[in-house]
């Protein structure tokens, strides 16, 4: 069906990111816990580094306003701090990634090298933007985030992994706690259909088919 064709070409021409879609059953990477309640996309990466193509070199604006001040010195910010230049797990507070609907905020975290976020709770459109981007989102109560903030920083080598499969989050310290997610991204993430452009991509004869059925297409 024409139509249908169409449609996949757009979708190809649109797609920029690395659509081998693998299973995320876990990830691990060393932490850095970034403080505060609230942080909203406009801090993860402000409007006006929004101006591209592609998503290709945003990780370098992360937080760039917090980690950098109005003459371009390095701020006190985590991200700044050489003993988590390794990090590829970011600890949070509550409501991370509220305001706008951007999903540069998500690209620019991946772009940076964080491979999972560990929150107390996350704005709904900034996590489903992370899990189409193979990013687990896990929520965990304060106490326990406190826990692994103290080991890691007590110990910046610390690794941490998020265990999608179990719900668990481990560290290479002996602690283990328990956290949540929404079914559907759990299972998106550990069948490999976390990214909803590549199951339309993947289903094009389906489409078709339905398509053919369909008397005003």
């Amino acid at each position: 069906m024409k139509t249908a064709k169409i449609l996949t070409y757009n979708l190809q021409l649109t797609t920029f990111t690395n659509m081998a879609l693998d299973p995320v059953p876990s990830v691990t990477g060393r932490a850095v816990f970034i403080p505060g309640a609230d942080i909203d996309t406009d801090r993860i990466i402000p409007a006006r580094f929004m101006k591209c193509v592609t998503f290709d070199g945003l990780g370098e604006f992360a937080f760039y306003d917090v980690r950098f001040d109005e003459h371009g010195n390095k701020t006190q910010h985590p991200l700044n701090d050489p003993r988590f230049a390794d990090a590829s797990i970011l600890l949070a507070g509550v409501n991370f990634g509220c305001g706008s609907s951007r999903e540069h905020a998500p690209q620019s975290l991946r772009k940076y090298g964080f491979n999972g976020v560990i929150a107390e709770s996350f704005a709904e459109i900034f996590y489903g933007n992370s899990t189409t981007l193979a990013m687990p989102c896990v929520m965990a109560s304060e106490s326990d985030i406190s826990a692994i903030r103290a080991e890691v920083e007590a110990n910046p080598a610390t690794e941490v992994t998020i265990d999608v499969t179990a719900l668990k989050v481990r560290t290479s310290g002996g602690l283990e706690i328990s956290v949540t997610m929404p079914d559907s991204a759990r299972d998106a993430l550990i069948s490999g259909r976390w990214d909803p452009i590549q199951e339309l991509l993947d289903n094009e004869a389906k489409i078709e088919e339905k398509a053919a059925e369909l008397h005003y297409i």
